[in-house]
């Protein structure tokens, strides 16, 4: 699965995750206690996880929805977004 990353130091990068269940945090762990990012949604296709999108943990939903529309990460994945609470 792909993880992409909305706002932050590392706006607009990815990476690849073995498959499983992604992380609520990314980093998981940073040692401070302070997340940099927050799961907002995940890219679904026939059952399976295609992609995850994590979100600088200030940023407004509104505004990650906005910037993952306009990426097309859902028409990028073929895959339909769920929102992750």
């Amino acid at each position: 699965m792909r993880a992409l990353f909305v706002g932050g130091t590392v706006d607009n990068s990815e990476l690849d995750f073995d498959s499983g269940e992604p992380p609520l945090h990314y980093p998981p762990d940073t040692g401070s206690g302070t997340q940099r990012y927050r799961l907002h949604h995940v890219g679904l296709r026939e059952g399976s996880m295609v992609y995850v999108v994590y979100a600088a943990a200030d940023l407004a939903d509104t505004e990650v929805e906005r910037v993952a529309e306009e990426r097309g990460y859902a028409r990028r994945f073929q895959a339909q977004p769920q929102l992750q609470v």
